[in-house]
């Protein structure tokens, strides 16, 4: 996001504070406002009638959610939750769609965005439809560690459980164990005060 357009958005707002897996908001809610990731990490997760849950996404910094209410959304679909201490943007839905209306270049970084995010969503379709839960969780773990973007080649992931990357890429907590220890043994990762993923994990990802 360009840096006028982060500027108008962001800076000089207040921000709330949350706490490593604290609840944002929960399915079923009023949907009247649109989050701002200034700070940390933010897992999406869905509920079915069942009670099985899905985590949608994991999103950081730099990334809007809770856009639903600008197409007329009236309840959130899913429960959004801080994975990590995290500071959070706040923005009422008509101060949003106000903003969007005045603002022409904040309105296209918005547009870009929520694009990206439809990729986003496509190329978790085709990873689910057509790669191994190897693959997927090779790629889940290059994604959390913003793997291809500004910053640091080989960053540290935030905590975040087995459990939570089974339910990610559609297996077990036991398949995920078995392929964290292979990774480890390989030198693709490693634990040192946090998961350290390394580049060298995107050869998992592109061999056939």
């Amino acid at each position: 996001m360009p840096v006028s357009a982060l500027a108008r958005f962001g800076v000089g707002r207040p921000a709330r504070q949350f706490q490593a897996n604290q609840r944002i908001f929960s399915q079923g809610d009023a949907a009247d406002a649109v989050f701002y990731v200034r700070r940390g990490k933010v897992k999406l997760t869905a509920m079915s009638s069942r009670g099985k849950e899905a985590v949608i996404a994991m999103l950081g910094v730099g990334e809007f959610f809770g856009e639903g209410c600008l197409a007329g959304q009236p309840l959130r679909m899913s429960t959004a939750e801080s994975l990590e201490p995290s500071s959070l943007v706040r923005t009422k839905r008509e101060d949003m769609i106000a903003m969007l209306r005045s603002d022409a270049e904040f309105g296209g970084v918005f547009i870009a965005h929520l694009l990206s995010r439809n990729i986003r969503i496509e190329e978790d379709l085709v990873d689910q439809l057509f790669n191994s839960s190897e693959k997927r969780l090779a790629r889940i773990l290059l994604l959390l560690a913003n793997f291809g973007k500004e910053g640091q080649p080989e960053p540290v992931v935030a905590q975040i459980s087995q459990a939570t990357l089974a339910d990610m890429i559609g297996t077990t907590r036991s398949r995920v164990s078995f392929f964290m220890n292979k990774f480890r043994r390989l030198g693709f990762i490693e634990y040192n005060g946090g998961l350290h993923v390394h580049s060298s994990l995107l050869s998992v990802v592109l061999h056939d």
